[in-house]
């Protein structure tokens, strides 16, 4: 696989930057019980380990972000193999926001691949 090159990095950083939260609110949206963070870094490893659109250290902060926002809910649990677990749901509010955002993804989407398309 060829290094990407700096303004591919960048590229990917800022596109990843406004898609994280899409991504996060899905993940949470399809799970019956709530996920921790690793749990979560896991499950979207597994989904495109050829594309890692988020490593866990950006994961941290963008769950936060949409708790602070009212998106997700989160409550911290004692682990039996390590330090407390902090888990993580969707709120009615984040069902709403998922909604909205995901029809803005669709729309944003079919722009760029019709302008790219020619």
């Amino acid at each position: 696989m060829v290094e990407p090159g700096s303004h591919t990095k960048k590229f990917q950083k800022e596109l990843n930057a406004g898609t994280s939260s899409l991504v996060l609110l899905s993940v949470l949206s399809r799970s019956d019980e709530p996920m921790y963070g690793y749990q979560i870094a896991k499950m979207l490893e597994e989904s495109g380990p050829e594309i890692p659109m988020m490593k866990q250290g950006t994961l941290y902060p963008v769950l936060r972000s949409l708790e602070e926002n009212g998106l997700l809910e989160s409550t911290v649990e004692p682990s039996v193999s390590g330090p407390p677990r902090r888990y993580y749901k969707i709120t009615k509010e984040g069902r709403a926001a998922l909604e909205e955002w995901t029809d803005l993804w669709k729309q944003t989407k079919k722009f760029v691949d019709s302008i790219l398309k020619g």
